[in-house]
């Protein structure tokens, strides 16, 4: 297995530093974050690690950390940490009562054993491996891939997290790219839209408080209800989830109106035509305002600031994608700073991610080279529907008989989960989960694995929130007979008489072998040089070169099919509120939890108490309730009791739970995701988080 590095002191020195205090070394954070953070972890030992802290020498990260990455050793060396391999002997879901401590080579033989059985009897194909973000490092993340690929097991398309968002904003602009987010500090209007960085990307704030320190800029925050970050804000505006579109062609609209567009910019570098001039003739802020339930006042407001502001900058999140219309939301948020023309200046333009700028070859990873594209496609974020053979899903194959899950917990985080708990206890079904801790996936297990965390072993980074590709050592020996995703991929891979060298390479010969293939020279040097920035010239991720389109245009037509508007704007496909349903409810992320990591530990829970619906006092007083009342939330989907707070930051309609708690810490034992339907959004997928109408009454 991958070992920490030997280093000596001239190794430790450039890995990271010494000093006063406990020997600091160079690490990354490895979670679902566009910040990637590097950091300085004070290592106590071999195996243990006092605070956490983020790198000051690394240009975007300057040396901020997250509250809960700072005491990343609450989970690191958390008493309930998996540490060796259980086979489950009692009741699924019961938790680790269920389970008895077996033999690493026993664990993996009934993996194979099952896999090899659910292939003889129904075809390689009721077999799926299933994995997401719970680490960014892509050897650790994706390398389940090469496996897949080359078994010929059912493939996975990855549309929990980002899938809408890209859809949205590479019709735009045509590729995952925009411009450096350090240029915030240049800038003299920051907007933050469908975004919540003081929760979720604390890094990005401290350029924008460059920005509003040094240049006087001004923060706007756009988001259904008063985040964090929308409280530091200079104005907020709060529409209703699922209207970010209609409020984005209201600002086009009177950017035209008042002469605010650079009609060169438009000519030059886009698809502007008449159909599009009459087209957001049509959007008036009166009209937005019906839909988005902002005030016209509003919207002429933030359209007039953004408009008079050469140095805009859009920081475009995730929150609005995550909608059955959100693709086209996110595609129209793109075109403003084309209308304006912002995309001139630095500290200009827009920004949703730049994965695009590394340039990485992950066939070796991945198994790209042994990919069989007839295999069958099946959309992770519909595991309910999946795991319950919907014919809509599994299509003319076979039942998903046999699973190994990596990296995510989908009994927490999944769409939909009545289904998804019905799909899991299926008696029929075999899973294996490689974890670190006993979740609410692990405890429906039939085999659970004992995972190794970031600082036990080797990976590489990218982000999407800057322009840093890193290399991660392991500083630490992992505890108990914890293994890597990459030991267990290859162990299963002998096992089951799966061919490929990635297969029989370490994962820092895979980080090297990676960087060559893709022109990064040596992986030893980006880890010792804290990272290489990938950051490109000006013109380029600025788009004055062109944008990255075939025809080097700017799309406002975004080509979508129905039901999506084939014009910049608002699609009315979302769940809207009725005589039934009259509220609007948002998933949105707790500050102290990372999608369902965070959440056991004590200084995490503590922070958050317990699960609240934030909902606005007049519609608390017309239910008869106050603050702290149980109220019952439902839809055709379920029902989940939660503690009422009353919160003014939003609309009388509209409802937030901030999340994701385990299901076991709501009343009845069932979570926020029972309410959020496995619909896909359109065009091509993706999880509708933020897209849930509601009944609410007391409890």
């Amino acid at each position: 297995m991958d070992k920490a590095p030997q280093g000596d002191e001239q190794s430790v020195g450039q890995g990271g530093r010494r000093g006063d205090g406990p020997e600091r070394v160079y690490a990354v954070c490895p979670h679902d974050c566009p910040s990637t953070c590097a950091l300085l972890v004070e290592r106590l030992g071999p195996r243990r690690i006092g605070r956490v802290h983020g790198d000051p020498g690394h240009p975007y990260t300057a040396g901020v950390v997250c509250a809960k990455v700072a005491r990343y050793a609450e989970r690191l060396h958390h008493p309930d940490r998996l540490t060796k391999p259980l086979l489950r002997r009692g009741k699924k879901g019961a938790g680790p009562d269920a389970f008895v401590e077996i033999s690493w080579d026993e664990a993996l033989q009934r993996t194979a054993e099952a896999f090899r059985e659910a292939a003889r009897k129904d075809g390689s194909e009721a077999v799926w491996p299933y994995y997401f973000a719970g680490t960014m490092g892509h050897v650790q993340r994706d390398g389940i891939n090469r496996l897949r690929h080359a078994m010929r097991y059912s493939r996975q398309h990855t549309t929990i997290c980002t899938t809408l968002a890209e859809a949205g904003w590479t019709a735009a602009v045509g590729a995952k790219a925009g411009v450096d987010a350090r240029e915030a500090a240049e800038s003299d209007l920051i907007v933050v839209w469908g975004g919540n960085p003081v929760s979720t990307q604390v890094n990005f704030m401290t350029h924008v408080s460059r920005a509003r320190k040094n240049r006087g800029a001004r923060l706007v925050v756009i988001d259904p209800y008063r985040s964090p970050t929308a409280e530091r804000a200079d104005l907020h505006l709060a529409p209703k989830p699922g209207t970010d579109g209609a409020l984005a062609a209201a600002v086009i609209h009177v950017l035209l109106r008042e002469g605010l567009a650079d009609r060169a910019f438009l000519a030059s570098h886009s698809d502007w035509d008449k159909g599009l001039e009459a087209h957001f003739a049509t959007t008036s802020p009166d009209w937005a305002s019906g839909i988005t339930g902002l005030s016209v006042a509003e919207i002429e407001e933030f359209a007039q600031l953004y408009g008079s502001t050469a140095r805009s900058y859009i920081r475009v999140g995730y929150g609005m994608s995550r909608s059955r219309n959100g693709a086209g939301s996110v595609h129209a948020v793109a075109c403003l700073p084309t209308v304006t023309g912002a995309w001139r200046h630095r500290g200009g333009g827009a920004l949703w991610g730049n994965g695009a700028i590394y340039h990485l070859d992950k066939t070796l990873i991945e198994g790209l080279d042994v990919i069989d594209p007839d295999t069958r496609l099946l959309d992770q974020s519909r595991i309910g529907p999946v795991l319950n053979n919907d014919p809509q899903d599994i299509g003319k194959g076979p039942p998903v008989t046999a699973m190994l899950i990596q990296n995510i917990n989908p009994v927490s985080v999944c769409p939909d989960t009545r289904a998804v708990l019905q799909g899991f206890s299926r008696d029929d079904l075999f899973v294996c989960v490689h974890e670190q801790f006993m979740t609410e996936t692990a405890a429906m297990a039939d085999i659970v694995l004992p995972a190794t965390m970031s600082f036990e072993h080797d990976d590489y980074y990218t982000a999407s929130g800057h322009t840093f590709l890193q290399v991660s050592r392991a500083i630490l020996e992992p505890p108990g007979e914890c293994r890597s995703n990459h030991e267990v991929v290859c162990a299963l891979a002998k096992r089951l008489g799966a061919k490929h060298p990635g297969f029989e390479m370490t994962a820092f010969e895979i980080i090297q072998e990676t960087f060559a293939a893709s022109g990064h020279g040596h992986a030893d040097s980006a880890w010792r040089e804290h990272g290489f920035d990938c950051a490109e010239a000006f013109d380029r991720m600025h788009f004055i070169e062109g944008f990255a389109h075939r025809d080097r245009k700017f799309h406002f037509y975004p080509g979508w099919p129905p039901p999506l508007s084939p014009l910049p704007g608002f699609s009315d496909v979302i769940d809207g509120s009725d005589d039934t349903h009259p509220f609007r409810l948002v998933a949105a992320p707790a500050r102290s939890f990372l999608n369902s990591s965070f959440t056991e530990t004590p200084s995490s829970r503590k922070r958050e108490t317990a699960p609240t619906i934030l909902i606005h006092p007049k519609a608390l007083g017309r239910l008869g309730a106050g603050e702290g009342a149980r109220l019952a939330v439902g839809n055709r989907r379920g029902t989940i009791v939660v503690p009422a707070k009353a919160f003014d930051g939003v609309q009388e309609d509209v409802v937030v739970v901030e999340s994701i708690w385990p299901n076991a810490a709501f009343e009845g034992g069932l979570g926020i995701n029972t309410l959020i339907s496995a619909d896909a959004g359109f065009p091509s997928g993706g999880a509708v988080f933020h897209d849930t109408a509601v009944w609410i009454r007391t409890a």
